[in-house]
């Protein structure tokens, strides 16, 4: 078992000359916050580097020194394993390869190449591939297993139970003769290929410029096209006649005296019937009792009914007018309305034209296909380097053939363990309340069925889903590695896992399963969404950046 302690770092990406130190076994669980581009993940990055030579993220080589200090990149990671004490350093400007055991620093005569491969094969017994199956599980620049292609995904679990070097020996000979049949056919068609893939990405390039010129022009059109709208609303605008607010407020100042004339001749006639009523329905003064003069009562009833006639009269006399306003109040409320909607279409006009006007064209970045056609070009000559080497190494051939006859050895061992694998990953699968059947055949392939029985693949699932998945396979790794001690450690890191497709049930059982690993495992947890994780974990370390440089604001073991 790999027991990491310590990791420390300087002049490394956004890190300066003050190291940074990570404690790797002094807790069981570690939060590691910070805002976007604060250093969080240069610790994967670090521990990556330290061990393999490159970053975790794709980043070269000369990009992992500190761009304001530009030399002094070094990083060192300390460990336990098999009883020993090992260190392993590596810097850049100066270039720095050194493995220590017991405090003595390892014979460095050979190669750099072979130097690293003694430490993966002979200490680490690990590789860069396994280190990300069974160490490292992030939302950035990881491949999860099922995202492997068939012949990865057998090396991973051929790394795990240690029996890597059949599937390493098979390779060889399969390389070696078919190089031998094709001989320089293959070579022949490998560069054919390449030169397709540069002059279709030449091609992906002028579409791009293309698209960039078309982006132009659509955004001149549109400037033309809301000037030209603009115009025309001015235009109508002055349709409009001039003074239609103080009209309105006339026309409602009539209506009103109307309304108050209409009240008046209304309450005339209120009084004119109820007079009437009066003289018509009584001979005696209901006051004094007296008898009301019959010849007074018929000229009191000529007299009212002369005075309703002429109210009536006028009341319908006015109805007309009282009316016309009404119409022509609506009219002037309605030529407003549009006045007032024209302006508004004109205002919007000219903020969209001062707002083009402002911009510059959103242009296609032609940065990366440009990059990748400089890398489809140096690839075209590593296959010519990999042909040249391959030639070389046909003396091994014969070797390989005798040492792979008996390929049933391999299967054999990889049969004993899948009945395992796929018992834990089904395992972790529930924990994580996704209630489905796994299971991985002697070729790596999945199938996966649900309870009624339906049978799917990885790619059918939605994100959280495969993330459940790729959690499970994580965990059921670990529990292989231990139980054949081949590449098991104590170090377990989680990029951005809790940030991603889980959702809050994922969430909760993934920390179920954190909390019950075994005592030894040191689980290191990066977020930048603290809230999920805040006081659940038994240390924090909080990144920050001080003059563009990372340091660590607070380091808590609780």
């Amino acid at each position: 078992m790999i027991q990491f302690q310590k990791l420390v770092y300087k002049n490394f990406l956004s890190t300066g000359n003050n190291p940074i130190t990570i404690q790797l076994n002094k807790s069981k669980s570690t939060l590691v916050v910070g805002t976007n581009g604060s250093g969080k993940s240069t610790i994967l990055d670090a521990l990556s580097f330290a061990l393999f030579g490159k970053a975790h993220r794709n980043v070269n080589k000369n990009g992992l020194i500190n761009s304001v200090n530009g030399k002094g990149c070094e990083v060192s990671v300390e460990f336990e394993t098999a009883g020993h004490d090992f260190r392993v350093v590596r810097g850049i400007k100066p270039n720095i390869f050194e493995v220590w055991q017991n405090g003595k620093m390892i014979d460095q005569t050979s190669s750099v190449r072979d130097y690293q491969k003694f430490l993966e094969q002979n200490i680490l017994k690990l590789n860069h591939k396994s280190f990300h199956q069974i160490v490292v599980l992030g939302s950035s620049n990881f491949i999860p297993f099922m995202q492997l292609r068939t012949h990865e995904r057998r090396l991973v679990i051929e790394d795990l139970l240690d029996i890597n070097i059949f599937s390493k020996m098979k390779f060889v000979l399969k390389a070696r003769t078919s190089t031998i049949r094709e001989n320089g056919k293959g070579l022949k068609i490998s560069v054919n290929a390449q030169k397709d893939k540069i002059e279709y990405q030449k091609k992906h390039l002028n579409q791009l410029e293309e698209i960039n010129e078309e982006a132009k022009k659509s955004f001149d059109e549109e400037i033309k096209d809301c000037q030209e709208k603009l115009k025309a609303l001015r235009l109508e605008l002055e349709k409009y006649p001039y003074g239609l607010e103080q009209k309105l407020k006339t026309l409602r100042n009539i209506k009103d005296e109307l309304t108050t004339e209409k009240g008046k001749c209304n309450h005339v006639m209120k009084h004119l019937v109820d007079t009437a009523k009066f003289f018509e329905n009584n001979d005696d003064c209901p006051t004094c009792t007296q008898e009301i003069n019959k010849q007074l009562k018929t000229a009191m009833l000529i007299e009212v009914k002369d005075q309703a006639k002429k109210t009536q009269q006028e009341i319908t006399d006015n109805e007309p007018k009282y009316n016309s306003t009404c119409l022509a109040i609506e009219q002037a409320r309605d030529d407003i309305n549009s006045m007032l909607d024209t302006n508004r279409k004109i205002n919007w006009c000219s903020d969209r034209i001062d707002s083009l006007e402002s911009k510059q064209v959103k242009e296609v970045d032609m940065k990366k296909p440009l990059q990748d056609l400089i890398d489809m070009t140096y690839e075209l000559g590593d296959i010519q380097e990999q042909l040249d080497e391959a030639n070389t190494d046909l003396l091994y051939n014969d070797i390989a053939s005798e040492m792979l006859k008996d390929t049933g050895i391999r299967t054999k061992v990889i049969k004993e363990y899948l009945p395992a694998m796929n018992g834990l990953i089904n395992q972790y699968l529930q924990v994580l309340e996704f209630f489905v059947a796994f299971h991985l055949d002697e070729n790596f392939e999945e199938t996966i069925k649900s309870r009624h029985r339906d049978t799917f693949v990885y790619d059918n699932f939605s994100e959280g889903e495969k993330m459940r998945i790729d959690l499970s396979l994580l965990f059921a790794w670990r529990q292989i590695a231990k139980m054949k001690n081949s590449t098991n450690t104590n170090l377990l890191i989680l990029d951005e896992t809790f940030d991603s497709s889980l959702d809050d049930d994922g969430v909760d059982n993934l920390l179920k399963i954190l909390l019950t690993l075994e005592n030894g495992t040191n689980t290191f947890i990066i977020s930048h969404k603290p809230d999920l994780l805040e006081n659940k974990l038994k240390a924090k370390i909080e990144f920050k950046k001080v003059n563009n440089f990372s340091i660590i604001e607070n380091y808590s073991i609780y």
